[in-house]
């Protein structure tokens, strides 16, 4: 799991991990479009959707309001990552398994089929043959149904997420 719990004297603090740090980083540099080291209410908001969280205006305007001592309407890196790591420790990781299983299961089946895989392979500008996809398929198709997963089976959406997180990092070899 990517985000750690710590605890000292019973309160749980989370810490993000390497890699979400570095992704944070490049997400605030990207969109600190000036430079300047700071993001304003605009960039914050589009920076928290690209990285997958859900966010109103109204709940941006407040992060700024807190965050942004010098009323100068924008915040800088630090407050992006105390902001980012509070939305990281929130997440319920059993409902980001689930938007994943739905991103994969683009006809609305239920299931994740070879299909799926292949369109999803294909856009992550992956060349995966047929048999390297029923690889993956084989391994986690336990009803023998050529599907990887039903969305029906909540205790296998942590194996589909395994295979998610391996696609999107191109270790897709690794499940073979």
């Amino acid at each position: 799991m990517c985000i750690r719990d710590r605890s000292r004297g019973g309160k749980k603090r989370f810490e993000l991990s390497e890699e979400q740090r570095q992704e944070l980083k490049e997400a605030f540099d990207l969109f600190d479009t000036e430079k300047t080291g700071t993001i304003d209410y605009h960039e914050l908001k589009v920076a928290m959707r690209a990285l997958g969280f859900d966010v109103r205006k109204a709940e941006v305007l407040q992060l700024i309001k807190e965050y942004d001592r010098d009323d100068s309407g924008r915040i800088e890196y630090d407050d992006f990552l105390e902001i980012m790591t509070k939305k990281y420790a929130e997440r319920d990781p059993s409902e980001e398994i689930l938007k994943a299983f739905k991103l994969f299961d683009d006809d609305n089946t239920g299931k994740i089929t070879l299909k799926n895989l292949r369109k999803i392979a294909r856009d992550l500008g992956e060349n995966l043959s047929d048999d390297e996809l029923k690889a993956m398929i084989d391994e986690f198709d336990k009803d023998q149904d050529l599907s990887l997963i039903h969305i029906s089976e909540p205790t296998r959406l942590l194996s589909i997420s395994y295979a998610v997180f391996c696609l999107k990092k191109k270790n897709y070899r690794e499940l073979l």
